[in-house]
């Protein structure tokens, strides 16, 4: 921990954020059923959202606010919205720490020299760069359970899942390109067959299923989104 805190002080905003290109966004404009399917889809707590073009940040939705929308339908998606608070690329971690545990903050939207978004940084990365990897609701032991049926009638499948297990799940036989290649966990496989490192938002489809990957950490895929391919003949 004290080596982290050591080489955090030389760290900035833009050496821990997740890229704008990565960034999960809700936009105002987008209905109720679309803004929910984008929650789940994304898994997080807090999502920035925009209006108009994703530089547009206009504030920050709560995941658990959705609910009010369900209770009181009449409400305007804006009353929701938490705001967004900016950041330099350049902004010192020890310096934006201090700032999150101010402010309360658990999120900042990192800009760029030239004013335009670069990217999100949260206080668990902060925090990471001092105690290592912090388990969050995306990382549970595995015997809690590493399959999760989602409300589109998809899955959540964590990468250290053991293949028998998908295999037995969905009623597959799961083989890659080389049957000779041997492979413990779906992650593994999977990364193999794409033939380089995941990163989420990619998808692969084996063995009549789709992969869509939702979550990585340290290079390794955390969690896939699964759900059987659907045929375009019916």
């Amino acid at each position: 921990m004290l080596e982290g805190v050591i080489r955090m002080a030389d760290m900035t905003a833009g050496d821990v954020m997740v890229p704008a290109t990565r960034m999960d966004l809700v936009n105002i404009d987008d209905t109720y059923d679309v803004l929910l399917h984008t929650v789940i889809e994304g898994g997080h707590s807090r999502f920035p959202v925009f209006e108009g073009e994703r530089e547009n940040i206009i504030g920050i939705l709560m995941s658990k606010d959705l609910l009010k929308l369900q209770r009181a339908p009449e409400l305007n998606i804006r009353a929701l919205l938490r705001p967004a608070v900016f950041v330099p690329e350049t902004k010192g971690l020890n310096d934006l720490l201090r700032e999150f545990q101010g402010n309360r903050n658990h999120q900042a939207i990192v800009i760029d020299e030239f004013g335009r978004v670069a990217g999100l940084i949260t206080i668990e990365d902060v925090l990471e760069q001092i105690v290592g990897e912090i388990e969050d609701e995306f990382d549970i032991a595995e015997d809690d359970g590493d399959i999760f049926g989602l409300p589109d009638r998809s899955y959540r499948v964590s990468g250290d899942t053991t293949i028998e297990r998908v295999e037995d799940a969905f009623g597959v036989k799961l083989s890659g390109t080389d049957p000779t290649d041997e492979f413990d966990t779906i992650g593994g496989l999977i990364a193999h067959e794409m033939g380089h490192v995941p990163k989420r938002g990619e998808k692969h489809s084996l063995s009549g299923l789709n992969f869509a990957v939702m979550h990585t950490k340290g290079g390794a895929v955390k969690w896939f989104k699964v759900a059987p391919v659907v045929s375009e003949h019916r």
